[in-house]
């Protein structure tokens, strides 16, 4: 059986990632690609308590304590959700994997990109994405998203050069792996952003 495509949506808070989630689940289904949807932090009962307890107000961590958890919580979903659907075929999409841990703990919080690069080499064995989904807008555009929809998490509350610097940590990572990112522009209409992510899920259809 021919192992399944894995694909990760990634971007700032208020980016749109839900609402072209729900394209790409119609766009697979029309083509009846079996795909399993999944989340960071989050996709498995563990993942999603150490979600709940990293995206609270109240919660005090020091950095390196941050970004173990999220490796932590990794582990667990590639387990029992990512290896388990790809090995059986099925697509896989994730909203966020590692390259938000290079951005919000790396660019966002200053780790250094080495230690991350440790945990990673460490929890995923080689395993990268076939096809990330980044959809940049700029930061006027993503917290007057977020403003006009929500209660903002402990990311969310961050202050503006926060977002700045994880927004410059995203470029920098597409920007080095061109042949996995693919940049989008997600702060025009609707309908041109989905066109180009159709563009993107049909080239890697192809390849399959």
């Amino acid at each position: 059986m021919a192992r399944g495509r894995f694909i990760t949506l990634e971007g700032l808070d208020g980016a749109g990632k839900s609402t072209h989630l729900a394209f790409i689940r119609d766009w697979l289904a029309e083509r009846r690609i079996e795909t399993v949807f999944t989340r960071e932090p989050g996709g498995t009962p563990l993942g999603e308590k150490l979600r709940e307890l990293l995206l609270d107000v109240d919660t005090e961590a020091t950095l390196d304590t941050e970004t173990l958890l999220m490796f932590a919580g990794r582990m667990e979903h590639i387990a029992r959700v990512i290896e388990p659907a790809l090995a059986a075929g099925r697509w896989l999409v994730s909203d966020r994997f590692t390259d938000a841990t290079f951005a919000y703990q790396g660019g966002g919080r200053g780790v250094a990109a080495e230690r991350i690069r440790v945990l990673e080499d460490w929890v995923q064995q080689g395993l990268q994405p076939d096809l990330t989904l980044l959809l940049d807008v700029p930061l006027s555009v993503s917290q007057a998203r977020m403003a006009a929809s929500r209660t903002l998490d402990r990311f969310e509350q961050e202050a503006a050069d926060f977002h700045e610097r994880v927004r410059a940590a995203y470029l920098a990572r597409a920007a080095a792996e061109p042949a996995r990112f693919a940049v989008i522009d997600a702060s025009r209409d609707i309908a041109s952003i989905q066109r180009d992510i159709a563009t993107h899920l049909a080239a890697l259809k192809e390849r399959a």
